[in-house]
């Protein structure tokens, strides 16, 4: 007999999976409607504002509706978002690193194995370094079949990013997936948000408050201190604004300053 979490689990994953299929509809259209123009407009500026609207209605307008009905880690930058390569490797990779963040909720930090996840730490130092979180908020909050706080877009709204993408690393740190496709992120646990495709991390995280079952596809790179997950426990068990289970959260998290400093 399937338990009612099991099934709440369940739903989770397939609402998932149909937020993933639209929005790759959503790129193909995107794609497709810049070709058009293209071939029809030799106007560059015209082009490049077209597929920009197009973009961001598809990806961001669409995703704020959907997202009380959808609990995933999920994040969206559009294709623009991988205009730039990925920050030179300037980290120590055989030492440990930690982000400090200060928010309007309390000072949050976790620590990061660059010997297991190089790319991503080396990322986040190069982002913090340049002061690239100050000022922004953790966008998103869930509170039901999988529970995190997810933090990390420039924009606010689950569709930015820093103009990169990272590869995924250290996939399997958390054991090989069930029958139902999916691993425990254990509570205290960093994650990167992808697309949901794969090698498409960007500067999107997020904290896990509670043990959550999720496919073993978003690169686990950081571990939450005590404090810290106490900190966001309280944020998880504010709740959402407006009562979802998938949204803003209700005390809202605004980062002040981030620094990644050697542990």
């Amino acid at each position: 007999m399937v338990s009612s979490d099991q099934r709440r689990r369940q739903l989770a994953r397939e609402k998932f999976e149909r937020q993933q299929q639209r929005r790759e509809e959503a790129r193909r259209r995107t794609r497709r409607l810049t070709v058009i123009i293209a071939s029809a407009v030799a106007v560059v500026a015209v082009i490049g504002g077209v597929t920009y609207v197009a973009t961001g209605d598809d990806d961001g307008k669409k995703d704020t509706t959907d997202a009380a009905a959808s609990a995933s880690p999920s994040a969206s930058p559009s294709a623009s978002e991988k205009s730039a390569p990925e920050p030179a490797m300037k980290i120590d990779k055989k030492a440990k690193y930690t982000l400090s963040l200060k928010t309007s909720q309390g000072d949050i930090a976790f620590t990061m194995n660059a010997a297991k996840t190089p790319h991503t730490a080396n990322s986040f130092k190069s982002l913090a370094d340049k002061g690239f979180f100050d000022g922004t908020k953790c966008h998103r909050l869930t509170t039901q079949g999988i529970f995190v706080l997810q933090c990390g877009d420039p924009k606010g709204d689950g569709t930015g990013g820093p103009g990169y993408t990272i590869p995924d690393e250290n996939l399997t740190a958390l054991g090989k997936a069930g029958k139902d496709g999916t691993v425990t992120y254990p509570a205290g646990t960093v994650a990167m948000a992808n697309t949901g495709q794969a090698h498409t991390g960007g500067s999107q995280f997020f904290l896990v408050y509670k043990d959550s079952k999720l496919p073993p596809t978003y690169t686990p790179f950081g571990t939450m201190d005590e404090a810290s997950l106490k900190a966001v426990e309280t944020i998880g068990k504010a709740g959402v604004t407006g009562g979802a289970a998938d949204g803003a959260p209700k005390k809202a998290v605004n980062i002040s300053k981030a620094a990644v400093d050697k542990a």
